[in-house]
């Protein structure tokens, strides 16, 4: 699940929103406009951060969770930075040292007419830090087990849910900072991976997780509603149908028999997934960068798209092989040391 919704993310950024963020590029011939991998991927974390939660310490399991995401996220930044700096096609805005300070801190998620994205891929980061570290915190208290995590699950769709008409309406720029550095308006998609793993261990009966779910799905509808300049509304339903199905999908994973793939497609498919983290936070930006010399050396766009994914693929295999895993297992050894020591 995790490698076919990176795989989504690449198609949507280089068919779709590489048009939107770059005009000047050719029309490609395939596309898919549909934003459905990265919130999945926020599906599938919550999954995996419910039921991993238990196993060990709490304060391990919180430094763990840090030490995977944050050290390959701060060389992506970095790479995209000095690819910016000395790459960029000439009409593009050169990168100065306060924007990859502002990246680096995630002001954009507080801030983004103020603090540009230097890949808008990286807005699930923040987000997935805040989710771990309140599973963490939740977790110590009496609310994170038993029966009483499931009223915090219906707290975080409904909550949100009935604020919506603030938030479309145009809300006071200080609450939609609020809202929107918190990430409020996704909260549902946290308790969704959470419940699917409670029916999953038998911890929420079917009647009660359908109608958990069936609150989510709504949440994600009313998400994707947009106001347009002329007043009305409108919902990209191809994206909520998309999730709803994504949903559904890891819900059956999740429920049912471990799939069985030719041991040469299991081979690879665990591999990609092995790179999933870099390859989503390195291929955006700079496949925009590749599509924009590729495009005006007159290269088909379909292939375009291919490279896109093959870069992508490259360069998150490399992020992981020389940042993520160094730099996991230095931190790791480092907490199982100082822990040692203190308790010695």
């Amino acid at each position: 699940m995790r490698t076919g919704c990176v795989v989504l993310v690449m198609i949507y950024h280089a068919t779709h929103m590489s048009r939107v963020t770059h005009p000047e590029l050719s029309p490609r011939t395939l596309v898919f406009p549909y934003q459905v991998g990265a919130s999945m991927l926020l599906v599938i974390s919550a999954y995996f951060a419910a039921a991993t939660i238990g196993r060990g310490s709490l304060r391990r399991y919180w430094w763990k969770r840090m030490a995977r995401l944050l050290p390959p996220f701060v060389g992506a930044v970095v790479l995209i930075w000095l690819v910016l700096r000395f790459l960029r096609p000439p009409s593009w805005v050169e990168p100065n040292g306060r924007d990859i300070v502002g990246h680096l801190l995630m002001l954009w998620n507080w801030k983004p007419s103020v603090y540009a994205f230097l890949d808008g891929s990286h807005w699930t980061v923040p987000l997935q830090l805040l989710g771990f570290t309140f599973a963490a915190v939740l977790y110590a208290t009496k609310l994170g087990h038993g029966n009483k995590i499931v009223w915090v699950l219906w707290t975080a769709v409904l909550l949100p849910l009935a604020q919506w008409h603030i938030r479309i309406s145009g809300a006071p720029e200080t609450y939609r900072m609020l809202v929107d550095g918190f990430g409020a308006h996704r909260w549902h998609l946290f308790a969704a991976g959470v419940a699917i793993w409670m029916v999953s261990t038998g911890r929420l009966s079917r009647g009660h997780f359908a109608l958990l779910l069936g609150g989510c799905m709504f949440a994600q509808a009313m998400h994707n509603y947009i106001r347009l300049p002329d007043g009305q509304l409108d919902c990209d339903w191809g994206s909520s149908l998309g999730m709803w199905l994504g949903m559904l999908l890891l819900t059956l994973v999740a429920c049912g028999p471990d799939w069985k793939l030719p041991p040469a497609l299991a081979r690879g498919v665990t591999w990609f997934a092995g790179i999933s983290y870099g390859v989503f936070l390195s291929h955006q930006t700079i496949g925009y960068v590749l599509l924009h010399y590729l495009d005006t050396n007159g290269v088909p766009p379909l292939v375009q798209t291919l490279a896109f994914l093959a870069t992508g693929t490259a360069v998150g295999w490399a992020l992981t092989r020389t940042v993520e895993r160094p730099a996991h297992d230095f931190l790791m050894r480092f907490y199982d040391r100082t822990v040692a020591d203190q308790r010695g």
